[in-house]
């Protein structure tokens, strides 16, 4: 735990130049790991990065690249959002870049200890899915990630394709929390992932949670689930420490 931490906005290089992010960095020497923090669908807004400040209370540097900066540089979050889904939600192949850029600066910190984790929520959850394999990280966290399985319905605003054809390259242990009463993903497409992951014989855990839907960690929205979110912030902070600290 840590109660002196800085937090700010930041500019941090990608492979194709420079985005903007958010970082909220632990402000002692000793060797931490760190967190990259993917924001939802709606954007890179507050209650997106309250969940980065929290990294940092919970002694990790957490940094939260703006997935939408190249499609409205300097808007305000919701407008920076109906940009991005305007254009069917962030290609795969930036969202890589963009998180591999995260997880650069995080291990460029003078206090890391070179272990990197990846968390999304939503389409998030997703990403970073995708991350543990596209990505060099030590552990990815998929919080009621749709579409890893299962074809976008038509009409929806996320133009993604699912990759459960290449789960066998995922290279980081995945944590999955989700809710059962969740469309998106179904409890179907969670048992679907996770046979895939355990046929891969990757290491992953899965909790999924009665009464709980999507959006359920958010604190904000009628979606939210205390019980749900306790526990699930319970299993993130120990799947972290098993993974991202020494």
């Amino acid at each position: 735990m840590s109660d002196a931490f800085l937090s700010e906005t930041i500019t941090i290089g990608t492979a194709d130049g420079e985005i903007e992010a958010y970082a909220a960095l632990v402000q002692d020497s000793a060797p931490r790991g760190g967190v990259v923090v993917i924001h939802h669908m709606p954007g890179y807004d507050e209650s997106s990065k309250e969940i980065v400040r929290r990294f940092a209370s919970l002694g990790y540097n957490a940094v939260m690249p703006n997935l939408y900066h190249r499609d409205a540089p300097g808007a305000a979050p919701d407008d920076a959002a109906a940009a991005g889904r305007a254009k069917g939600g962030v290609p795969d192949e930036r969202l890589v870049i963009d998180v591999t850029g995260g997880a650069e600066y995080l291990r460029a910190l003078p206090n890391s200890n070179g272990k990197v984790g990846t968390i999304g929520y939503c389409s998030g959850g997703r990403q970073s899915v995708l991350s543990a394999i596209e990505v060099d990280i030590d552990a990815a966290v998929d919080c009621y990630g749709a579409f890893v399985v299962g074809a976008v319905p038509e009409g929806f605003p996320l133009k993604v394709r699912p990759f459960g054809d290449r789960i066998s390259g995922v290279r980081a242990p995945i944590l999955g929390l989700f809710g059962k009463d969740d469309q998106h993903p179904s409890p179907e497409q969670v048992a679907e992932l996770e046979q895939l992951l355990k046929d891969s014989g990757k290491e992953y855990e899965f909790h999924s949670y009665e009464g709980a839907g999507h959006a359920f960690f958010a604190v904000d929205r009628v979606a939210y689930r205390p019980e749900a979110a306790t526990d699930g912030w319970a299993k993130i902070t120990a799947f972290y420490g098993k993974h991202l600290e020494g």
